[in-house]
Protein backbone atom coordinates (compact mmCIF):
# COMPACT_ATOMS: atom_id res chain seq x y z
CA UNK A 1 0.00 0.00 0.00
CA UNK A 2 1.53 3.37 -0.98
CA UNK A 3 2.19 6.03 1.61
CA UNK A 4 0.00 8.60 -0.13
CA UNK A 5 -1.75 7.71 -3.38
CA UNK A 6 -2.54 11.38 -4.03
CA UNK A 7 1.13 12.27 -4.43
CA UNK A 8 3.30 11.53 -7.50
CA UNK A 9 5.16 8.25 -7.40
CA UNK A 10 8.79 8.54 -6.27
CA UNK A 11 11.40 8.03 -8.96
CA UNK A 12 12.31 4.48 -9.78
CA UNK A 13 15.67 3.20 -10.90
CA UNK A 14 15.68 2.60 -14.65
CA UNK A 15 16.60 -0.91 -15.68
CA UNK A 16 17.67 -1.66 -19.24
CA UNK A 17 17.64 -5.38 -19.98
CA UNK A 18 19.09 -6.49 -23.32
CA UNK A 19 15.62 -7.67 -24.32
CA UNK A 20 12.20 -7.97 -22.66
CA UNK A 21 11.53 -11.01 -20.51
CA UNK A 22 9.25 -13.24 -22.62
CA UNK A 23 6.02 -14.41 -20.96
CA UNK A 24 3.75 -17.02 -22.56
CA UNK A 25 0.20 -17.49 -21.20
CA UNK A 26 -1.53 -20.77 -22.05
CA UNK A 27 -5.20 -20.26 -22.92
CA UNK A 28 -6.91 -23.64 -22.91
CA UNK A 29 -10.52 -24.63 -23.41
CA UNK A 30 -12.46 -23.26 -20.43
CA UNK A 31 -9.63 -21.10 -19.08
CA UNK A 32 -10.65 -18.49 -16.49
CA UNK A 33 -10.64 -15.08 -18.26
CA UNK A 34 -9.99 -13.15 -15.06
CA UNK A 35 -6.65 -14.87 -14.57
CA UNK A 36 -5.71 -14.30 -18.21
CA UNK A 37 -6.56 -10.65 -17.61
CA UNK A 38 -4.35 -10.58 -14.51
CA UNK A 39 -1.42 -11.97 -16.47
CA UNK A 40 -1.80 -9.49 -19.32
CA UNK A 41 -2.38 -6.57 -16.92
CA UNK A 42 0.76 -7.46 -15.00
CA UNK A 43 3.12 -8.34 -17.83
CA UNK A 44 1.52 -7.20 -21.08
CA UNK A 45 0.86 -3.48 -20.67
CA UNK A 46 3.21 -0.55 -21.32
CA UNK A 47 4.66 0.93 -18.12
CA UNK A 48 5.18 4.64 -18.76
CA UNK A 49 5.22 5.23 -14.99
CA UNK A 50 8.63 3.51 -14.87
CA UNK A 51 10.24 5.96 -17.27
CA UNK A 52 12.03 3.19 -19.17
CA UNK A 53 13.01 3.23 -22.85
CA UNK A 54 11.28 -0.08 -23.50
CA UNK A 55 9.13 -2.81 -21.91
CA UNK A 56 10.52 -5.16 -19.27
CA UNK A 57 8.15 -7.97 -20.25
CA UNK A 58 6.73 -9.15 -23.57
CA UNK A 59 3.58 -11.25 -23.23
CA UNK A 60 1.95 -13.60 -25.74
CA UNK A 61 -1.22 -15.65 -25.35
CA UNK A 62 -1.06 -19.09 -26.94
CA UNK A 63 -3.13 -22.24 -27.03
CA UNK A 64 -3.53 -25.76 -28.36
CA UNK A 65 -6.05 -24.51 -30.94
CA UNK A 66 -6.46 -21.10 -32.67
CA UNK A 67 -9.90 -20.60 -31.08
CA UNK A 68 -10.92 -21.49 -27.54
CA UNK A 69 -14.05 -20.98 -25.47
CA UNK A 70 -13.39 -19.49 -22.05
CA UNK A 71 -15.05 -20.17 -18.70
CA UNK A 72 -18.19 -22.19 -19.48
CA UNK A 73 -18.30 -20.87 -23.05
CA UNK A 74 -19.46 -17.33 -22.23
CA UNK A 75 -17.02 -16.00 -24.83
CA UNK A 76 -13.95 -17.06 -26.72
CA UNK A 77 -10.62 -15.98 -28.13
CA UNK A 78 -9.70 -16.46 -31.79
CA UNK A 79 -6.42 -16.16 -33.64
CA UNK A 80 -4.23 -17.65 -30.91
CA UNK A 81 -0.71 -18.69 -31.90
CA UNK A 82 0.22 -22.28 -31.19
CA UNK A 83 1.98 -23.74 -28.19
CA UNK A 84 5.36 -23.47 -29.90
CA UNK A 85 5.41 -19.96 -28.37
CA UNK A 86 6.19 -21.74 -25.08
CA UNK A 87 9.52 -22.92 -26.46
CA UNK A 88 11.00 -19.39 -26.47
CA UNK A 89 9.37 -18.11 -23.27
CA UNK A 90 11.32 -17.18 -20.15
CA UNK A 91 8.18 -17.56 -18.02
CA UNK A 92 5.18 -19.77 -18.72
CA UNK A 93 1.89 -18.82 -17.03
CA UNK A 94 -0.87 -21.43 -16.69
CA UNK A 95 -4.24 -20.00 -15.55
CA UNK A 96 -6.90 -22.18 -13.96
CA UNK A 97 -10.15 -23.65 -15.27
CA UNK A 98 -13.45 -24.27 -13.48
CA UNK A 99 -13.31 -27.92 -14.63
CA UNK A 100 -9.86 -28.43 -13.18
CA UNK A 101 -10.50 -32.06 -12.20
CA UNK A 102 -10.73 -32.87 -15.93
CA UNK A 103 -7.23 -33.66 -17.21
CA UNK A 104 -5.57 -31.18 -19.52
CA UNK A 105 -4.91 -32.14 -23.10
CA UNK A 106 -1.58 -33.86 -23.85
CA UNK A 107 -0.44 -30.89 -25.96
CA UNK A 108 -0.71 -28.53 -23.00
CA UNK A 109 0.99 -30.93 -20.58
CA UNK A 110 3.82 -31.53 -23.06
CA UNK A 111 4.31 -27.76 -23.47
CA UNK A 112 4.53 -27.33 -19.68
CA UNK A 113 7.09 -30.12 -19.40
CA UNK A 114 9.17 -28.74 -22.28
CA UNK A 115 9.26 -25.27 -20.77
CA UNK A 116 10.35 -26.56 -17.38
CA UNK A 117 12.92 -28.97 -18.83
CA UNK A 118 14.76 -26.19 -20.66
CA UNK A 119 14.84 -23.94 -17.57
CA UNK A 120 11.87 -21.60 -18.06
CA UNK A 121 10.06 -20.34 -14.98
CA UNK A 122 6.61 -21.95 -14.70
CA UNK A 123 3.77 -20.17 -12.90
CA UNK A 124 0.24 -21.36 -12.18
CA UNK A 125 -2.68 -19.13 -11.22
CA UNK A 126 -5.46 -20.47 -9.00
CA UNK A 127 -6.33 -24.01 -10.12
CA UNK A 128 -3.71 -23.91 -12.86
CA UNK A 129 -1.72 -25.83 -10.24
CA UNK A 130 -3.73 -28.93 -11.25
CA UNK A 131 -2.11 -28.74 -14.70
CA UNK A 132 1.37 -28.36 -13.22
CA UNK A 133 0.72 -31.36 -10.99
CA UNK A 134 -0.57 -33.41 -13.94
CA UNK A 135 2.62 -32.54 -15.81
CA UNK A 136 4.68 -33.89 -12.88
CA UNK A 137 6.28 -30.56 -11.93
CA UNK A 138 4.98 -30.48 -8.36
CA UNK A 139 5.82 -33.93 -7.03
CA UNK A 140 7.69 -33.49 -3.74
CA UNK A 141 7.30 -29.69 -3.92
CA UNK A 142 5.24 -27.23 -1.93
CA UNK A 143 2.32 -25.74 -3.86
CA UNK A 144 -0.77 -23.58 -3.47
CA UNK A 145 -4.23 -23.80 -5.00
CA UNK A 146 -7.66 -22.35 -4.28
CA UNK A 147 -8.87 -23.45 -0.88
CA UNK A 148 -12.21 -24.73 -2.28
CA UNK A 149 -10.32 -27.30 -4.38
CA UNK A 150 -7.76 -28.36 -1.78
CA UNK A 151 -9.40 -31.71 -1.01
CA UNK A 152 -9.74 -32.58 -4.70
CA UNK A 153 -6.14 -31.59 -5.28
CA UNK A 154 -4.87 -33.77 -2.44
CA UNK A 155 -6.92 -36.70 -3.67
CA UNK A 156 -5.66 -36.41 -7.25
CA UNK A 157 -2.07 -35.44 -6.45
CA UNK A 158 -1.02 -36.96 -3.11
CA UNK A 159 2.71 -36.53 -3.82
CA UNK A 160 2.43 -32.73 -3.84
CA UNK A 161 3.06 -30.89 -0.56
CA UNK A 162 -0.07 -28.74 -0.71
CA UNK A 163 -0.19 -25.64 1.49
CA UNK A 164 -3.93 -24.98 1.42
CA UNK A 165 -4.17 -21.62 3.18
CA UNK A 166 -1.41 -19.44 1.72
CA UNK A 167 -1.66 -16.90 -1.11
CA UNK A 168 1.20 -18.27 -3.16
CA UNK A 169 4.28 -20.50 -2.98
CA UNK A 170 7.63 -19.65 -4.56
CA UNK A 171 9.74 -22.75 -5.21
CA UNK A 172 12.24 -20.91 -7.38
CA UNK A 173 11.57 -22.17 -10.88
CA UNK A 174 7.96 -23.18 -10.14
CA UNK A 175 5.49 -20.80 -8.49
CA UNK A 176 1.83 -21.40 -7.66
CA UNK A 177 -0.86 -18.88 -6.68
CA UNK A 178 -4.03 -19.67 -4.75
CA UNK A 179 -7.33 -17.95 -5.66
CA UNK A 180 -7.75 -15.71 -8.69
CA UNK A 181 -6.97 -12.46 -6.86
CA UNK A 182 -3.80 -14.05 -5.48
CA UNK A 183 -2.58 -13.96 -9.09
CA UNK A 184 -1.97 -10.25 -8.55
CA UNK A 185 -0.05 -10.96 -5.34
CA UNK A 186 2.15 -13.48 -7.11
CA UNK A 187 2.58 -11.21 -10.13
CA UNK A 188 3.81 -8.35 -7.95
CA UNK A 189 6.10 -10.81 -6.18
CA UNK A 190 7.62 -11.66 -9.58
CA UNK A 191 8.08 -7.97 -10.38
CA UNK A 192 9.80 -7.56 -7.00
CA UNK A 193 11.96 -10.64 -7.57
CA UNK A 194 12.94 -9.60 -11.09
CA UNK A 195 13.32 -5.84 -10.66
CA UNK A 196 13.30 -4.94 -6.96
CA UNK A 197 10.84 -3.46 -4.48
CA UNK A 198 10.94 0.08 -5.88
CA UNK A 199 9.72 -0.86 -9.35
CA UNK A 200 7.23 -3.40 -7.95
CA UNK A 201 5.71 -0.72 -5.73
CA UNK A 202 5.32 1.58 -8.74
CA UNK A 203 3.48 -1.19 -10.57
CA UNK A 204 1.25 -1.85 -7.54
CA UNK A 205 0.30 1.83 -7.46
CA UNK A 206 -0.65 1.64 -11.14
CA UNK A 207 -2.82 -1.39 -10.34
CA UNK A 208 -4.27 0.37 -7.24
CA UNK A 209 -3.51 -2.89 -5.44
CA UNK A 210 -1.96 -3.35 -2.02
CA UNK A 211 1.69 -4.39 -2.18
CA UNK A 212 1.91 -5.67 1.40
CA UNK A 213 0.37 -9.16 1.02
CA UNK A 214 3.12 -11.76 0.90
CA UNK A 215 2.79 -15.41 -0.01
CA UNK A 216 2.68 -16.72 3.54
CA UNK A 217 -0.47 -14.83 4.41
CA UNK A 218 -3.64 -16.84 4.64
CA UNK A 219 -6.32 -17.11 1.99
CA UNK A 220 -9.70 -15.68 2.84
CA UNK A 221 -11.33 -19.02 3.46
CA UNK A 222 -15.02 -19.27 4.13
CA UNK A 223 -15.86 -18.20 7.67
CA UNK A 224 -18.95 -16.93 9.51
CA UNK A 225 -19.74 -13.25 9.01
CA UNK A 226 -19.06 -11.35 12.27
CA UNK A 227 -21.98 -9.66 14.00
CA UNK A 228 -20.16 -6.31 13.86
CA UNK A 229 -17.91 -5.83 10.83
CA UNK A 230 -14.36 -4.74 11.65
CA UNK A 231 -13.40 -1.20 10.72
CA UNK A 232 -11.00 -0.83 7.82
CA UNK A 233 -7.34 -1.04 8.73
CA UNK A 234 -6.30 1.30 5.89
CA UNK A 235 -5.88 4.46 8.04
CA UNK A 236 -3.83 2.57 10.63
CA UNK A 237 -1.61 1.00 7.96
CA UNK A 238 -0.97 4.37 6.33
CA UNK A 239 -0.14 5.90 9.72
CA UNK A 240 2.29 3.09 10.55
CA UNK A 241 3.98 3.21 7.13
CA UNK A 242 4.89 6.83 7.77
CA UNK A 243 6.58 5.85 11.05
CA UNK A 244 8.43 2.63 10.27
CA UNK A 245 11.70 4.07 11.56
CA UNK A 246 10.18 4.70 14.98
CA UNK A 247 10.14 2.01 17.69
CA UNK A 248 6.56 1.01 16.92
CA UNK A 249 5.13 -2.00 18.71
CA UNK A 250 1.90 -3.94 18.39
CA UNK A 251 0.74 -2.13 21.51
CA UNK A 252 1.36 1.19 19.76
CA UNK A 253 -0.70 0.09 16.78
CA UNK A 254 -3.51 -1.07 19.04
CA UNK A 255 -3.47 2.22 20.93
CA UNK A 256 -3.63 4.16 17.66
CA UNK A 257 -6.62 2.07 16.55
CA UNK A 258 -8.21 2.46 20.00
CA UNK A 259 -8.62 -1.30 20.43
CA UNK A 260 -6.96 -3.97 22.52
CA UNK A 261 -3.97 -5.87 21.09
CA UNK A 262 -6.13 -9.00 20.94
CA UNK A 263 -8.79 -7.22 18.90
CA UNK A 264 -6.15 -5.76 16.60
CA UNK A 265 -4.70 -9.22 16.08
CA UNK A 266 -8.15 -10.56 15.09
CA UNK A 267 -8.67 -7.68 12.64
CA UNK A 268 -5.29 -8.24 10.98
CA UNK A 269 -6.01 -11.95 10.68
CA UNK A 270 -9.46 -11.31 9.21
CA UNK A 271 -8.52 -8.50 6.80
CA UNK A 272 -4.88 -9.21 5.88
CA UNK A 273 -4.41 -12.84 6.81
CA UNK A 274 -1.37 -12.07 8.94
CA UNK A 275 -0.42 -10.74 12.38
CA UNK A 276 0.34 -7.09 13.23
CA UNK A 277 3.98 -7.93 14.03
CA UNK A 278 4.50 -9.90 10.80
CA UNK A 279 2.97 -7.07 8.76
CA UNK A 280 5.11 -4.46 10.50
CA UNK A 281 8.29 -6.47 9.94
CA UNK A 282 7.45 -7.07 6.26
CA UNK A 283 6.84 -3.35 5.69
CA UNK A 284 10.18 -2.52 7.32
CA UNK A 285 12.00 -4.96 5.07
CA UNK A 286 10.30 -3.46 2.00
CA UNK A 287 11.41 0.02 3.09
CA UNK A 288 14.96 -1.24 3.65
CA UNK A 289 15.00 -2.72 0.16
CA UNK A 290 13.83 0.55 -1.35
CA UNK A 291 16.51 2.50 0.50
CA UNK A 292 19.21 0.16 -0.80
CA UNK A 293 17.78 0.38 -4.32
CA UNK A 294 17.94 4.17 -4.13
CA UNK A 295 21.63 4.15 -3.30
CA UNK A 296 22.01 4.18 0.50
CA UNK A 297 25.12 2.09 1.21
CA UNK A 298 25.39 2.45 5.00
CA UNK A 299 23.64 -0.57 6.46
CA UNK A 300 23.32 0.97 9.90
CA UNK A 301 21.50 3.93 8.34
CA UNK A 302 19.20 1.64 6.34
CA UNK A 303 18.44 -0.44 9.43
CA UNK A 304 17.69 2.64 11.53
CA UNK A 305 15.49 4.33 8.94
CA UNK A 306 13.57 1.14 8.31
CA UNK A 307 13.09 0.37 12.00
CA UNK A 308 15.08 -2.88 11.87
CA UNK A 309 17.47 -1.85 14.64
CA UNK A 310 20.87 -3.21 13.66
CA UNK A 311 22.79 -4.00 10.50
CA UNK A 312 22.93 -7.63 11.62
CA UNK A 313 19.14 -7.82 11.84
CA UNK A 314 18.87 -6.14 8.43
CA UNK A 315 21.21 -8.73 6.90
CA UNK A 316 19.24 -11.61 8.41
CA UNK A 317 15.85 -10.23 7.37
CA UNK A 318 16.97 -9.37 3.84
CA UNK A 319 18.53 -12.77 3.29
CA UNK A 320 15.39 -14.47 4.59
CA UNK A 321 13.11 -12.45 2.28
CA UNK A 322 15.26 -12.36 -0.86
CA UNK A 323 17.98 -14.96 -0.47
CA UNK A 324 20.56 -12.19 -1.00
CA UNK A 325 23.00 -10.37 1.23
CA UNK A 326 22.72 -6.54 1.26
CA UNK A 327 25.76 -6.22 -1.00
CA UNK A 328 24.37 -8.77 -3.47
CA UNK A 329 20.98 -7.06 -3.38
CA UNK A 330 22.64 -3.70 -4.06
CA UNK A 331 24.58 -5.10 -7.01
CA UNK A 332 21.39 -6.51 -8.51
CA UNK A 333 18.89 -3.73 -7.85
CA UNK A 334 20.86 -0.65 -6.78
CA UNK A 335 21.62 2.40 -8.92
CA UNK A 336 24.32 2.23 -11.55
CA UNK A 337 27.81 3.23 -10.42
CA UNK A 338 27.93 6.91 -9.58
CA UNK A 339 24.14 7.24 -9.68
CA UNK A 340 22.14 7.94 -6.54
CA UNK A 341 18.41 8.40 -6.30
CA UNK A 342 17.20 10.86 -3.61
CA UNK A 343 15.95 9.07 -0.52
Amino acid sequence: MPHDSSQPSPPVRPSRPSRPHRVAVVVDEGTNPFEVGCATELFGLPRPELGLPGPLYETTLCGPTPTVRMNHGFFGIAGLPGLDVVDTADTLVVPGRPDNVVPRGPEVLDAIRRAHARGARVVSLCTGSFALAEAGLLDGRRAATHWMWADSFRRLHPRVLLEPDVLFVDEGDVLTAAGSAAALDLGLHLWRRDHGAEIANAVSRRLVFAAHRDGGQRQFVERPVPDVPDASLAPLLAWAQERLGEPLTVADLAARAAVSPATLHRRFRAQLGTTPLAWLTAERVILARRLIERGEERLDVVAARAGLGSAANLRARLRRETGLSPSAYRRRFGPATGEAIPV
